[in-house]
Order: structure tokens, then sequence, then C-alpha cells
């Protein structure tokens, strides 16, 4: 083992123990559910009958049960025709025709494999499938937050930060932390304080998921309704394994998400003992690492996100470049067993890597930045069909009535013409 692999893991190690974290992860696994079951053997989700078409499983515990006078989100409305291209519109496993078949040990309920920047969707399974984002939906709250806050701006931790449920960085009352940092403990870390904090600036909890919901539809990622700035689970939350592809390819346009999805470790300030408490004593800084075990593992990954709650389970997003190729793998709804979810993500990028350029089965949105809608007041049109039938490409466009109308009444106009022309030399 080289060096460099030597610190990149004890960095990692390092991060884990230091960090005040609950496991992203999930609980951890023992023997006995590490290795599959001899008696019934692995096999992947079956979608085919399109279970989750309108909305998430059922949830196991009560953490989507609205607030008391609150009413129950109603499921989004499914897009007709389905957004990508009428094969995104299937609900089981979707690959280029003459294609081989995908890896085997996928646990992955839905998945989905694209191209980064031209926006080709390679091959996916129950891609407009409805399922819980977890802490993947951070990567959708840093394309707000970076475009919104000054990155250079100090904020001061405050108990509620440090509050937070679930995985937590540790963020501590009174503690300084320029904005810079907590996009750190969010992207690298996944820290729940640090979109507590970040949200703050952002008209607290419910103001930052109205943003996000906004830039979400604005790139037309229909699938997706956010409850909860960090991912936690919570009334109406949805997204897929296609819009998490294309709010993935959004944040990528940011230079800085670019940088931190990729940086390995970063030194995380401390924050002053508590003055109420005698036994108190300074906390000191400590180093964080990024948890995406692809980062580590996997030649030419770029960097992405991972996400766990006991209703989503392991959720996941990723890309990697080979050969001047980028591809983002999307994971949602799978489980540790048989492989671990970045072990899943690298098969299913190998097998995106092996297809030619020229395979196919959809198409992400155009890539127009948030930056540049908001000056122009427009969504970026939906992804164009390319499977469309010989009917549906043959439809007329907005404009098409108004044209056929000029045409007709230019034709009867020089018709007119023509009769009057021809009285008036009878008269003569």
């Amino acid at each position: 083992m080289s060096i460099r692999d030597l610190r990149l893991r004890a960095a990692l190690c390092l991060g884990s123990v230091l960090a005040i974290t609950a496991v992203t992860w999930g609980p951890a696994a023992t023997p006995a559910q590490a290795t599959p079951s001899t008696t019934t053997p692995f096999s992947t989700p079956n979608t085919d009958g399109c279970p989750q078409k309108t909305k998430p499983p059922n949830p196991i515990d009560e953490s989507e049960v609205p607030e008391p006078g609150q009413p129950t989100p109603t499921p989004l409305s499914v897009p007709i025709p389905p957004v990508g291209g009428s094969r995104l519109g299937e609900c089981g496993v979707v690959i280029p025709r003459g294609a081989p078949p995908v890896p085997q040990d996928i646990s992955a309920t839905a998945w989905q494999v694209s191209d980064l920047d031209t926006g080709e969707v390679l091959a996916a399974k129950d891609p407009h499938g409805r399922y819980r984002p977890a802490s993947t939906i951070k990567v959708l709250l840093a394309a707000v937050a970076l475009r919104t806050l000054d990155l250079n701006k100090t904020v001061i931790g405050t108990q509620e930060d440090a509050n937070a449920d679930g995985t937590r960085v540790g963020i501590g009352p009174g503690g300084q932390y320029t904005n810079r940092q907590l996009m750190q403990a969010l992207i690298m870390a996944s820290g729940n304080d640090a979109a507590h904090a970040i949200a703050a600036q952002l008209g607290g909890d419910a103001g930052t998921v109205q943003k996000m919901n906004e830039l979400a539809k604005s790139l037309y990622a229909l699938d997706t309704r956010t409850a909860s700035p960090s991912g936690l689970d919570g009334p109406g939350m949805s997204t897929s394994a296609y819009d998490l592809s294309v709010l993935f390819r959004e944040a990528m346009t940011i230079p800085l998400f670019a940088e931190l999805i990729h940086t390995e470790q970063v030194d995380f300030p401390g924050f002053p003992k508590d003055p109420k408490n005698p036994d108190d004593k300074d906390h000191p800084g400590f180093p964080i690492a990024n948890d995406n075990h692809l980062l580590y593992e996997y030649e030419g990954a770029i960097g992405g996100k991972t996400g766990f709650t006991d209703d989503a389970r392991q959720t996941f997003v990723a890309a990697a470049q080979r050969d001047g190729r980028r591809l983002v793998v999307t994971l949602l709804k799978a489980d540790v067993l048989p492989l671990r979810p970045w072990e899943q993500a690298a098969r299913l990028l190998d097998y995106g890597f092996a297809l030619p350029k020229t395979a196919t089965v959809g198409k992400l949105p155009e890539t127009t930045t948030a930056a540049t809608k908001a000056t122009a007041g427009l969504a970026s049109p939906p992804p164009k069909d390319t499977d469309q039938t010989a009917e549906t490409a043959a439809e007329p466009d907005n404009h098409a009535g108004t044209r056929t109308l000029f045409l007709v009444s230019g034709a009867i106009l020089i018709l007119a013409l023509l009769l009057g022309a021809r009285r008036i030399n009878r008269h003569r």
C-alpha cells in the first residue's frame, strides 16, 4: 500500500472519530448482517410494476407525520410524457438496445448512470420512481446556498445548531465559522448542524425548503419535493434517480461545490467552553474528512454525496472521469448488502464507461444554471424525447397554428386581388 493510500485512510479514520457525528451509513452491520443469507439468495428489488410511480414506499416510523393542524401533502403529479424521454417512463431496468446485462449484486431499488457533460442517460432502473433522498438532498441546499451567501461572512454557532438531529460535524455554541467552513461541513461531513446554520441565513427551515423546491422545479426535477434542508425525512419528501442526477449536475456548475466534493480533509474550528458550566473546557478544532469512500477507492473519482435515514435507507450520488468522459451515478433505497453503496456505484460506473458514447436511453435537461435563470426569469427547457415515435415527432410546436393562419390569410388576400383585377379588366 502506498504512502498516499495510508495517509488517505488515516485521514478518513481520524475525521470520523473526532467529528461529533451519527453514522451516515446507518447502524453498523454485525457479521450476520454483512453476510448474505445462504437460504434466501440476494436479488435486486423488482420495480417492473411501477410500485413507486407516484410516491415513496410507506414509512417505517412517524417522521413523516405532519405537525398538528398541517395537511398531509398530496403526491406530486406525474409528468406526461416523462421528463427526459419515453424510455425513462419505464420502471424496470432501462438499457440501450443491444447493451450487455447490468452488473449483479446491486441492491439499490432505483439507480441511474448519466453523462455529466452531454446529459445523455446511459442506463437506469426505475429512473422516475419516487424515493426519499436522505442527505443527498444537501446537494440541492448547496446549490442554493453557494449562490446566495457571502462565503467569507463569519457566523456564530448556536445551541440550536448543536442540537440538530442526525449527523453532526461538531458545531458548538459561540464557535465562529465562515460560511465556507459551513459548506465544507455540509458537503464533506454531511453535518445537519451545518445545514441548520446555513438554513438560518436563508429564511429558516421553511424559507430554505421553499427556495430548494423552487430551484428543483426550475430544473425540471419534478419528482423532487424537499421537506427539510438537511434531508431528514418529512411529510411529502421525495426525489428520483433521474432528479438526483439533474440536481448534482446543476451543483457541479458551481466551482466551489466541485472543489469541496473532491476535498479529502480540512481543519474545522472548535468552540469556547460553556460559561455556565464550570467543569466545561474550550473545545479545540479538529480535522474533518470526506465521508464518500468512492473518492478514496475509485480511480478517477470526482466526489459525491452520501445519505441514510431509516425510511430512505442508503442513498448515494457521485461522479468519476475516465478518458476525458465524466459520468454521474445515483442510487436510491439501497442496502449495504451484498455490497456497500460506493461499491455498487463503482460497478455501475464501470458499466457506463464500457458503453459506447453513442449509447443512450434518454437525456437530462439542458444545462442552464440557476444564476442564468434567475437573471432571465426562465426555466431550462425539458429535454427532448430522443425516442419519439413518428407521430409524436410530427406534432406541431406552439407557433404552428399562428403560421398556418398567416399562410391561409395570405392566400385568401392574393386570391381576392386576382379576382378584383379580373373584374376591372372585364369592365374596361
